[in-house]
């Protein structure tokens, strides 16, 4: 039986590389160990990959595909592993494609307003890219400096700069998808508008690879904005800044970015990355505003009054380039700081409806204290997206059920409060059993009939969002 396991894959093994080249295939144990995990911090050694294979065009991916179609191997397509709910783990043995070699930035055209990209592009480098023809991609995961855009795509994924400008699905316009057979389909259009037939699109935008695999992405940009100005308001009560974030949508002013730390993010952050953060305080605001310079300094004026009006306490703006950094520096190092804390950090993502976040926030607390675990709560305030950034030893068996426990009693929060499982950072196998919860009988009846259409043989990154 051992003998007979051995050469079959050795068959699969000699099979991609007369695909993609040797150089371009991993099937050493340690190697495979490493693809067994991604940032969700969860590793299942008892189900390795067979083999983890690097593509470099369509033509390979499609090639692949028709192989494991014919073999019933199971195939995840992975990027750069950064997702947070066990979107790349390997559930089932079988093949990974990684997309690091697919970087290219094939196209950026600014008459169209538009970019063609291939799904290894690092997030960060295509908005320098783009920035060079005074255009703008908004989307920033926390990530961006290494997380790639055919990841974002499979997840959805967003950032500070969701509330202002959306996330990934509103500008992905054309995808170019290798599906479960091998074949290869193009979903939309390089058109500004596009309503010819399904918006099928958008059904792969946020499906986790699960229905097809994106080789090349069509993306709508928008004119960079003129200027900005970024400030942190600081409340002694988490009430206060709730009621700031609705009266500044109330008064119609739109802010490029409305984000949330909490006072232990606040000490944590400043502990490790001193920034000049104030760590007396119950809860800071971070706002951005940006636009043409004509209008910012009403903006602004206006939002200042309204922060003051609410009770907050130290609002300190960004007047140099290099402050405006380093506040940005102390909001993107949250997850990092955290991890000074203890071994692991488990980063949670529920959204609910903006009314209900400072429930959420108090019951994360209340949550966290029951199980004694050390949690830095921070997140996107204005479109109730909230992320506990908890910290802990996975080895310790206490702490690891406490965190489970924790993990359920969260999601049941945010359900209870009219929100939903994920705003940004999607299902994977780590959700997957709150999903019956969460949706409408008949919608999640829906979304695994469409499953089965794409993906008859379930090959397609087995045992996410199901």
């Amino acid at each position: 039986m051992l003998n007979t396991l051995i050469k079959i894959k050795s068959n699969l093994v000699k099979t991609m590389e007369d695909i993609v080249g040797k150089n371009n295939v991993l099937s050493d144990y340690d190697e495979l160990y490493t693809y067994s995990t991604d940032s969700t911090n969860i590793t299942n050694p008892k189900e390795l990959a067979e083999v983890v294979v690097f593509v470099e065009n369509v033509q390979q991916v499609s090639k692949i595909m028709k192989y494991a179609y014919k073999k019933n191997k199971p195939v995840i397509a992975r990027a750069a592993g950064t997702n947070l709910c066990g979107a790349c783990l390997p559930k089932k043995s079988g093949i990974i494609i990684d997309f690091a070699k697919m970087n290219r930035i094939i196209e950026i055209s600014k008459d169209n307003l538009i970019c063609k990209v291939e799904p290894g592009v690092v997030i960060e480098d295509l908005q320098k890219a783009v920035e060079k023809f005074d255009l703008f991609y908004p989307p920033d995961p926390s990530n961006l400096k290494v997380s790639m855009i055919g990841g974002s795509i499979g997840l959805s994924s967003g950032g500070p700069h969701t509330f202002k400008y959306g996330s990934t699905k509103d500008y992905v316009i054309d995808l170019e998808v290798v599906l479960a057979d091998g074949t290869v389909m193009h979903t939309g259009s390089s058109c500004s508008k596009d309503v010819t037939g399904y918006n099928m699109t958008q059904l792969f935008v946020g499906s986790e690879g699960t229905l097809g695999i994106v080789t090349q992405a069509t993306i709508r940009l928008i004119p960079k904005p003129e200027a900005k100005r970024v400030m942190l308001a600081y409340f002694d009560d988490l009430e206060d800044t709730s009621k700031t974030a609705n009266e500044i949508i109330s008064n119609l002013i739109t802010p490029s970015v409305i984000d949330l730390m909490d006072i232990n993010t606040l000490k944590t952050v400043e502990s490790f990355y001193p920034c000049g953060l104030q760590t007396d305080k119950m809860a800071t605001l971070l706002i951005e505003i940006d636009g043409f310079k004509s209008n910012l300094d009403e903006q602004y004026e206006k939002i200042i009054e309204i922060c003051k009006n609410n009770n907050s306490s130290y609002i300190q703006t960004a007047s140099t380039k290099e402050e405006e950094e380093r506040i940005w520096i102390a909001r993107r190092s949250s997850f990092g700081a955290t991890a000074k804390l203890a071994p692991n950090v488990m980063t949670e993502d529920v959204v609910v409806p903006r009314e209900n976040i400072v429930a959420l926030v108090k019951g994360i607390w209340e949550i966290c204290n029951k199980y004694e675990l050390k949690t830095c709560i921070m997140g996107h305030i204005g479109d109730g997206n909230i992320h506990p950034n908890i910290a802990l030893d996975l080895r310790n068996p206490i702490e690891a059920n406490n965190f489970k426990q924790a993990k359920s009693e969260l999601f049941n929060l945010a359900l209870s409060l009219k929100g939903r499982l994920s705003g940004e950072h999607g299902i994977g196998c780590e959700k997957s059993p709150f999903m019956n919860k969460a949706l409408d009988p008949n919608n999640f009846e829906y979304m695994k009939r469409i499953k089965q259409v794409f993906d008859p043989k379930n090959i397609l990154n087995p045992g996410k969002i199901f």
